[in-house]
């Protein structure tokens, strides 16, 4: 009896241990996510910036290079808010949620590695922007 015991204890370890394996993913379905856009929402406005982010020397889309910028936005600017997204194999990114009312405008920075860049967008103008930010070698 006590063998009869051992052998469902073993069936159920196993089983357990199995259930608890990650299946890995096809192929198609890995570079469909490798595909998709980075967003990331501020939930305070209606305005959008997209980014498409490259290598400034050779011109070719930088994968995980971090976008981010830091509002200030409501009355007396007393709301902050910092947000970060990473870019696709594509390079691209998205913001969504952006205020469409600042006092000032916002300023984009990308960083990987020894690589940044910046650009700046007044909402109140352009609500719905578009941006390609080349990174240089910062300098030391």
């Amino acid at each position: 009896m006590s063998c009869h015991l051992c052998k469902a204890l073993l069936l159920t370890t196993l089983c357990c241990t199995l259930a608890g394996m990650a299946v890995p993913q096809s192929n198609n379905s890995a570079a469909a996510e490798a595909n998709a856009i980075p967003v990331i929402d501020g939930g305070i406005g209606p305005c959008t910036a997209d980014f498409t982010v490259t290598d400034g020397a050779s011109k070719k889309p930088i994968y995980d290079a971090k976008v981010s910028v830091h509002i200030k936005y409501g009355f007396g600017n007393f709301h902050k808010m910092d947000l970060q997204v990473g870019t696709n194999v594509d390079g691209k990114a998205r913001f969504t949620g952006l205020p469409d009312k600042l006092n000032h405008g916002l300023y984009f920075h990308a960083t990987k590695g020894e690589l940044s860049g910046e650009v700046f967008d007044d909402t109140s103008d352009t609500c719905k922007a578009q941006f390609t930010m080349a990174l240089e070698k910062t300098s030391q």
